[in-house]
Order: C-alpha cells, then sequence, then structure tokens
C-alpha cells in the first residue's frame, strides 16, 4: 500500500537513534546542531515495489557529504540498510518515499561543535510526490527563480532556506516547481530536483560542481540515456535556452523522470510530455526496478 493509508487506523512508525517508534512519540532535544544551525545532512528515496531506489549510490552520497562537514558516519552501510528497510517493512509503503537524516548531535550553543558528539540519526516515510511509476505522466509547469542558495550545493545539507523561498516563490505564481537561475543568468538546477532541456534534439547536462547536487536519480537518467543511444551534451545553458527547449525534464527520487510542459508560463515544445522524455522515464524503471534494494 502507499504511504499514509496506514495512518487511520496505526501510526506512522519512524527511526530515531536506534529505536522505531510511533512518530508522536520521537523527540529531539531542542540544543540538536541540526535544529540550532542546521549541521546536518541527509537523503531522500523513492520507493518501488516495496524496494529501495538505488540505496547504494544515495548511501555512497551520503557518506561523502558526512565526509566533507566532518560527521562521523553513525551506521556501516550495512547499519543503514536495516534500518532502512525496517522503515519500509513496518510501515507497509509499496511506493513512496524515504527519508535518512544525520546531525552532528546534541551539545550547549556554539558555533565551533564541542569534540566526540554522538550523531542523531532519525528516518520516516512519505507518500510519493509526483506521478506514481504506473501513471501516465501530465507534466509539471515551473517557475523561474533567483538561486540564493549557500556556495557548496554539492553536500546534501538540511541548508534548505534557498531552496524553501525559491519553491514558495514557484508555487505563489502557480508552478509546480521552482527553476534556479544563477546571477550570470545560466540553470542550475531545479528547487528539489535536476533539471534537463532538449535542445536541437540533444538531452544538455549541467556539467557536475560545487554548484549543483549530484543527483542519484540525475545520474541514473546518465545510463538510462546511454541506453537509449539519446544525444547529450554536457555543457551549461541559459534561461532563455530552457525557454526554446524542444522539450524537458526533470529527475527526483520520488518523481523519477517527469516531463515539463511550461516555464513562466511559455509551453516548452507542444506543451504536452515530449517523447524522448516519456522514453527515458520508461528506460529509467526498467533499470531501477532490475536493482530494487528489498528488505
Amino acid at each position: 500500500m502507499a504511504d499514509g493509508e496506514h495512518r487511520a487506523g496505526n501510526p506512522r512508525i519512524v527511526y530515531l537513534n536506534g529505536e522505531f517508534v510511533p512518530e508522536d512519540e520521537a523527540r529531539i532535544p531542542i540544543m540538536d546542531r541540526g535544529l540550532l544551525f542546521a549541521d546536518a545532512v541527509y537523503e531522500g528515496m523513492g520507493i518501488l515495489d516495496g524496494g529501495i531506489v538505488d540505496v547504494e549510490k544515495h548511501l555512497a552520497r551520503l557518506r561523502r557529504s558526512l565526509g566533507e562537514v566532518s560527521i562521523p558516519e553513525p551506521h556501516t552501510e550495512h547499519g543503514f540498510l536495516e534500518i532502512l528497510g525496517e522503515l519500509v517493512r513496518r510501515n507497509g509503503v509499496d511506493e513512496g518515499f524515504l527519508y535518512l537524516h544525520v546531525t552532528r548531535g546534541v551539545a550547549e550553543r556554539d558555533y565551533v561543535p564541542a569534540p566526540g558528539l554522538t550523531p542523531t540519526v532519525f528516518g520516516f516515510t512519505q507518500p510519493i510526490h509526483g506521478d506514481g511509476a504506473g501513471a501516465a505522466p501530465t507534466g509539471l509547469t515551473m517557475r523561474s527563480q533567483p538561486d540564493l542558495r549557500w556556495a557548496r550545493r554539492d553536500i546534501k545539507t538540511t541548508n534548505l532556506l534557498g531552496q524553501v523561498l525559491a519553491q514558495w516563490g514557484a508555487a505563489a505564481a502557480g508552478a509546480d516547481e521552482a527553476l534556479l537561475v544563477a546571477s550570470d543568468g545560466t540553470v542550475t538546477e531545479g528547487g528539489s530536483v535536476s533539471f534537463f532541456p532538449v535542445v536541437d534534439g540533444e538531452v544538455l547536462v549541467r556539467p557536475l560542481s560545487n554548484d549543483i547536487l549530484p543527483g542519484v536519480t540525475r545520474s541514473t537518467l546518465l545510463e538510462a540515456i546511454e541506453a537509449e543511444g539519446a544525444p547529450s551534451r554536457e555543457r551549461t545553458y541559459t534561461l532563455a535556452e530552457a525557454l526554446a527547449a524542444d522539450e524537458a525534464m526533470i529527475t527526483g527520487a520520488s518523481s523519477y523522470v517527469e516531463p515539463v510542459v511550461a516555464i513562466d508560463g511559455t509551453p516548452v515544445g507542444d506543451g504536452e510530455p515530449g517523447p524522448l522524455t516519456l522514453r527515458l522515464r520508461a528506460t529509467y524503471l526498467s533499470i531501477v526496478r532490475s536493482r530494487l534494494h528489498t528488505a
């Protein structure tokens, strides 16, 4: 069943520091550095057919994020896999979203962290955010917003106020998702997704750098592009190019590969989900289904 259906009769079960507890019993101290400073990293993973999508890639990125901010790894990969699989099992999720959060730990408020802190670890499941894997995607709309985030966007930290403001602005304009634009006029990514325009028949892929998150779904889309033999080019591109694209798509852990049908009120291509996007979505789903991690 989809997550959320169980809540009418039973509370959602969450993980917190070694225990699986009903959501309303989970407590985190106010002196946790994740709360005070966003001194924390996280991962969001898709749940498909009762299994976790690309979990090994997600845990590798989590380890990289922890290393970049010098938070000690609180569990081995096997330990994390057991926690995540148990969350899926206890909540009976067939398709949905799985969230994992690691903070530096609890200490008196001070910008310089005390040595030897024990990380806080928690996780939970949510309903899927975009179209389900079995649905025919109708496409989403985007609204350009200035990219106000900090300079290390390659680290998946919980410092997300820039994204909150961008997504809020996009929603206020009636759009489904923000499209972030740097001061030089180039598009970086979406507010919570990676973005790919198709220009002159080529999928444009912004190169990895500190400017964007190394998206896990992004990396598997690149596998799908290669499997399909679709033309692609790695380079930066402008908002003007995105507005003039033949088609466009976004990728995210719970949205898979989803078509974009309008940006800033301007239709992308003919304003319908693009054929290449739909083909790549099907190939992406086939790839991830071949390697799901099940509890």
